[in-house]
């Protein structure tokens, strides 16, 4: 005969599990990929020289944004040429530096777009491991308390033009690797035990065999939502969407909008999958990108029967937006932030913010960060108007996603790892 748990231990037991979340940050945008950080309080006021709880250089280069689990902070990096590629671990609590290891070289490396980096997909980590990936060059599973490999995987080709940028994500027993370039773009589900391949899903190439090799690429990481009892990873590549059956890599859905470059990562928010086409195209206009509201219940091309809405007008490339209160914030890469309500697209203010962005904004202790690429910050409070709380500047080349732990912002910039408190 089962016995009812006392409610205060009940009680207790979500303590324990919400404190603990709030110590982690475990994927790229955060532990839930939604760039919602679980802290109740975060750094209003700073510098480079003031509340700052530590600060350390970090080897090589890099736009790879921290991940924290228990008292360990991962970051990646590279040296500038791509002949070596490290990861390295520090302490949260001191910045000491616990591990640092070159775990891939490259004799001849792919040639880079001069504002990315060779090490800029972000890692993801869980209890005792930690998931690191530099694109075609290297993908590694290594043990958080001994710092040895357990698996490596370098025979995943991808010719990615500008350079890697699709970070890691985790779903249950599956590590799931976004490799869309040139030739053959395909997405994969690893086995995190062992790295051996699970599924690959190569791009229908009835469809990418007609594009210019340059409208191939995408550089998104996708999300796993759970829609109907099917679990779907939503994957926003160059010229289409794809919702995938995470579990066989079988094409559930897509909508088409072409035509490059896709990189900031899709949201899910009260049933509704919102992505971003990349790079769109048309003679004499600008490019631009377009920003979509799915309805991710249906089967097959639903490109005209499930958008619920779309919207262009300033619409990032890179940064992902952030939804609050069914509110969608996005910050385009020159600066212009709209507000939009979550379920129409209906604009409810927009507002421009100093200098121009890569980093992705974060919600966290009731407040929204946007981080421009020379390091400004701009806090807002969420809402139907313009609300600026604080402005900050670390005065260093900012192209990563903060991490909010416990009290601290884990900041990286072109030369250091900040902790801010």
């Amino acid at each position: 005969m089962k016995t009812a748990l006392p409610l205060a231990f009940i009680l207790f037991l979500l303590f324990i599990s919400c404190k603990n979340e709030s110590g982690n940050w475990t994927h790229f945008r955060g532990t839930n990929m939604n760039g919602h950080a679980s802290v109740e309080t975060a750094p209003l006021e700073w510098s480079n020289t003031e509340n700052i709880v530590w600060k350390v250089p970090v080897k090589g280069h890099g736009w790879s944004s921290p991940v924290v689990h228990g008292k360990q902070v991962w970051l990646t990096s590279a040296d500038k040429e791509g002949h070596e590629f490290y990861v390295v671990c520090f302490d949260l609590e001191t910045g000491k530096l616990l591990n640092e290891q070159a775990i891939f070289t490259a004799d001849d490396p792919q040639r880079i777009h001069g504002t990315n980096s060779y090490a800029t997909p972000t890692p993801c980590i869980e209890s005792g491991r930690v998931y690191v990936h530099y694109g075609s060059f290297g993908t590694a599973c290594i043990d958080t308390k001994t710092f040895e490999v357990i698996w490596k995987r370098e025979d995943m080709p991808c010719q990615h033009m500008q350079g890697p940028a699709s970070s890691l994500i985790l779903y249950n027993n599956k590590l799931i690797v976004h490799l869309e370039g040139t030739e053959d773009p395909y997405v994969a589900a690893l086995d995190k035990n062992t790295g051996e391949t699970i599924w690959k899903s190569v791009r229908p190439k009835e469809i990418y065999d007609l594009l210019e090799p340059v409208y191939r690429k995408s550089y998104q990481t996708p999300i796993v939502i759970h829609v109907n009892g099917n679990e779907l990873l939503i994957s926003n590549a160059a010229n289409q969407c794809y919702a995938h059956d995470v579990n066989t890599g079988e094409v559930v859905w897509t909508i088409t909008y072409g035509d490059d470059s896709t990189v900031s990562q899709p949201l899910y928010y009260n049933g509704l999958v919102f992505v971003n086409s990349g790079w769109l195209f048309e003679d004499g206009k600008p490019f631009w990108t377009r920003q979509y509201a799915v309805n991710p219940t249906g089967k097959g091309d639903v490109t005209q029967t499930h958008v619920k809405w779309t919207y262009e007008d300033e619409v990032p490339q890179i940064p992902t937006p952030v939804i609050v209160d069914g509110l969608m914030y996005m910050v385009h890469d020159r600066g212009m932030v709209t507000c939009l309500d979550a379920m129409t697209g209906e604009v409810i203010w927009k507002e421009k913010l100093r200098g121009n962005f890569n980093a992705s904004p974060i919600y966290a202790g009731g407040n929204i960060y946007f981080i421009n690429v020379k390091g400004f910050c701009t806090i807002i409070k969420p809402g139907d108007s313009f609300q600026k709380v604080a402005e900050n500047n670390i005065s260093e080349t900012v192209k990563a996603v903060p991490a909010f732990v416990g009290d601290k912002m884990l900041l990286r910039t072109d030369k250091f790892l900040y902790a801010i408190k």
